[in-house]
């Protein structure tokens, strides 16, 4: 008589990826953020997942949590996998839809720097579907399903140098001939990049004990179009308002700019084929 044993179940693919991704990370949260999910629910599953075992994969203190022994020896097994899980799903994915390109970058660079852009590369390549997905940190490209990322940073191809300098409608140009005419009009603060305006006072009026005093927006393009409307002084970043100084709904009355130090770049994950839509894409926008 044939004998048939059930057979033990696997351990649960989120628990893993839920251990996976706090180790390389150093933290629940940080984790929580990468998969989407809440800091309870990538607790939960590492809790599982010890349970499951038998053996603790983290020491929780105080001041966070760290590996034990255990996690830290079989964590880099881990990484590889989901590594090249990753890789298999984005080339099942190009395999499957190979005219698609799909770009992650920050939100004002998607509103202000590459929607703009869409237009000619519509025009160049017709033929290619090209999606936009705003985030307010860059991913984890080698397990998200994005194809390019176009984030301030240090690694990838330069795409454009950044300045900060401040810009303003040209009614109320007039107004602003000198650093120290600041304290006394209304200073746009975009709440994401908060300390570009200490950054730039502290260059062009050092010692001034210069703070903007304005409305804030939680969204950076909403500050340029309120700037152009005349509501008051933007810090502006040079790329994200080149649009409006060459039309003239905005202008620089001052001269002194700071440079940046993260220039914008582009990057991906893998190799990019030569002639691929994904590669072409990328051309255009470093072009």
């Amino acid at each position: 008589m044939p004998v048939a044993p059930p057979r033990p179940k696997d351990l649960a693919l989120n628990a893993l990826r839920a251990f996976e991704a706090a180790a390389r990370l150093g933290g629940f949260a940080a984790a929580a953020a990468e998969l989407g999910v809440s800091p309870g629910a990538v607790t939960a599953h590492v809790k599982a997942l010890e349970d499951r075992l038998g053996a603790a994969l983290f020491r929780r203190g105080a001041r966070g949590v760290e590996l034990t022994a255990l996690g830290a020896r079989v964590l880099p097994a881990f990484t590889g996998a989901f590594d090249a899980l990753g890789a298999a799903q984005h080339l099942l994915r190009a395999e499957a839809a190979p005219r698609a390109v799909h770009v992650a970058t920050l939100p004002a660079f998607a509103q202000l720097w590459l929607s703009p852009r869409l237009p000619a590369l519509r025009a160049a390549m017709p033929e290619v579907t090209i999606s936009i997905t705003a985030m307010e940190a860059p991913p984890n490209l080698k397990r998200a399903p994005y194809d390019l990322g176009l984030f301030p940073g240090d690694q990838g191809q330069v795409v454009a140098e950044d300045a900060l300098f401040p810009v303003c409608a040209p009614a109320l140009a007039g107004r602003l001939t000198r650093p120290e005419d600041l304290f006394s009009l209304p200073c746009l603060i975009d709440l994401a990049w908060a300390g570009d305006w200490t950054l730039w006072a502290e260059a062009a009026m050092p010692g001034a004990g210069f703070a903007p005093r304005g409305p804030a927006f939680s969204l950076y393009a909403l500050a340029v179009e309120e700037a152009a409307n005349g509501g008051g002084v933007l810090m502006a970043h040079g790329t994200l308002v080149a649009g409006h100084l060459a039309r003239g709904t905005l202008v620089a009355p001052l001269a002194q700019k700071v440079a940046l130090p993260q220039p914008l770049r582009l990057w991906s994950a893998r190799p990019l084929r030569p002639g691929s839509p994904v590669e072409r894409v990328a051309r255009a926008l470093s072009g």
